[in-house]
């Protein structure tokens, strides 16, 4: 996947201790460490947001929409 260069300010504690999981082999540079940290980072909004609108679902509703037409299908089935 082609990769684009953008600049990022960081504080100076912030890029010490990002320098030393280079140093300890943690992340090979810190570009890997920081593309792999804003990876993590936006995955979990992402759970996050899809966290939040399952929230809004009723589940008896959910149930009732899921069951909907399975006492018919259950006739259609065959026996065992």
């Amino acid at each position: 996947m082609p990769k684009s260069k953008i600049a990022v300010t960081l504080d100076e504690k912030t890029v010490a201790e990002l320098d030393s999981f280079i140093e300890n082999q943690v992340f090979p540079s810190r570009s890997r460490a920081i593309e792999d940290a804003l990876k993590e980072k936006l995955e979990r909004l992402k759970a996050t947001r899809l966290a939040v609108e399952c929230a809004k679902l009723d589940p008896e509703e959910e149930k009732a929409m899921a069951e909907e037409g399975l006492a018919q299908d259950a006739l259609e089935w065959p026996a065992y």
